[in-house]
């Protein structure tokens, strides 16, 4: 149903949008509709991620028969459960707390059966969560190499692919650890394209990705890594388990929740509200400020010439941008986009844009992402601000924090990468 009126303003029906798209990545709910059939035996419950403690929640809440387990959160990300232990750790850069758990939840795996199921619940930040060094490394070691990865603005397969290949647990080496138990794997999506060995570095699903691959990005990053990084990737036991290998055969997932189900959940709230939906896809990456100048063509062309829709419509996307550090300011890929945007279209024909990470954490002062309306830039530059020089020094936020511009849901138990949407009203 259509509502006639259309949207009361910019900023409240673009906070519309964003609370339709979170509603849609519930994995409390989503859970339900993929639950596996009890074993003769015992049912393990294990993971590791942003999204997974909603994930335990709802498995308890309907599962038929009795379980154990435990699963790795993020700090502040855990949830009321009774069965499954809940354990919270450190993320994005891995700490004790973190390894000490992994430890923990591979020794549920040990001496399993043919009999036993075990389900695991993975979703984006299992890699950092889920830390367990491969025999010969340090979690320091790790920590290292993580942190390097992320300022270096490295795209989240590659830092994946070198996280698996330092891992006890990543790239299959927990599935195979369950074997011969039958594994059904529970995944939320933070990815472009859904692969399975990407999110959380893949631990249910064989590796395609080989040491040589794990090094030639470390080289292309040109960052220092500790000598034990280096000769560990060039010893044979570094190597994942690939495609084919026999310890994998019973292992299963299902896909619970996808980034594109939220663009089309949010492409739905903006028709309600009489406002056409472009849906550009789930699989934008690149450079944040790179992407919302690209985004903010595409909007002017709406406004202009009714292309690739007429107005009032809604540019609707998903995907991961990263930034690229060179400035000591604070902010993230989502208020960078913001800002970016802003700067691109200084007002015009009202485009309002909003940016934020689903999961609630954009890396800036605890905001999600931002939302910038017409009126941004001259409110800014009243207070002395200027756009360009917070954009040059990666400060985004310190844009945007002094005029209401960020926003700040808290932990949303739940992670399918980034939502983005730029309005255009009624022209």
């Amino acid at each position: 149903m259509t509502d006639s009126a259309g949207p009361p303003d910019a900023k409240t029906f673009l906070l519309d949008l964003l609370q339709a798209a979170l509603r849609a990545a519930d994995p409390a709910q989503q859970i339900l509709h993929h639950l596996p059939a009890p074993p003769k035996g015992r049912t393990v419950v294990v993971g590791a991620g942003k999204a997974s403690g909603a994930m335990a929640k709802g498995l308890e809440a309907h599962w038929p028969g009795p379980l154990s387990g435990l699963v790795i959160v993020p700090h502040g990300y855990g949830a009321p459960t009774e069965r499954i232990t809940l354990v919270e750790a450190a993320h994005p850069i891995p700490d004790a707390a973190g390894q000490a758990a992994a430890a923990r939840l591979m020794s549920l795996l040990d001496g399993l059966t043919e009999d036993d199921l075990v389900i695991a619940l993975i979703s984006g930040g299992g890699s950092a969560l889920m830390t367990l060094p491969a025999p010969g490394l340090t979690l320091e070691d790790k920590r290292i190499v993580t942190k390097g990865l992320l300022l270096c603005g490295a795209p989240i397969q590659d830092i994946n692919c070198v996280r698996k290949h330092l891992s006890a647990v990543k790239g299959g080496r927990l599935a195979a650890a369950a074997f011969p138990a039958r594994l059904q794997a529970l995944l939320v999506s933070d990815v472009a394209g859904d692969d399975p060995s990407v999110i959380a570095s893949g631990p249910t699903v064989a590796d395609p990705t080989t040491t040589r691959d794990a090094l030639d990005i470390l080289r292309r990053s040109k960052i220092e890594i500790p000598f034990a990084v280096s000769h560990f990737l060039k010893r044979p036991e570094a190597e994942t388990p690939k495609p084919g290998d026999p310890r994998l055969a019973r292992a299963h997932l299902s896909m619970i929740i996808r980034p594109s189900d939220v663009l089309v959940a949010a492409g739905e709230r903006a028709r309600e509200l009489g406002v056409t939906p472009i849906l550009l896809g789930d699989r934008i990456e690149g450079e944040s400020r790179e992407v919302a100048r690209a985004f903010a063509g595409m909007a002017l062309s709406a406004a202009t010439y009714g292309q690739p829709a007429a107005s009032p419509c809604v540019l609707l996307s998903s995907g991961e941008t990263t930034v690229t550090v060179t400035g000591d300011g604070k902010g993230g890929p989502n208020g960078e986009f913001v800002l970016s945007a802003a700067v691109a279209l200084n007002g015009a024909h009202d485009i309002a844009v909003l940016a934020c990470d689903t999961d609630g954490i954009d890396g800036a002062l605890g905001a999600a992402g931002a939302i910038a309306t017409a009126d941004l830039l001259p409110r800014g530059r009243a207070l002395g601000l200027d756009p360009r020089a917070f954009l040059a020094n990666n400060d985004s936020a310190g844009f945007l924090a002094p005029l209401d511009a960020l926003i700040k849901t808290g932990p949303t138990l739940t992670n399918v990468n980034d939502f983005r949407a730029i309005y255009i009203p009624r022209i």
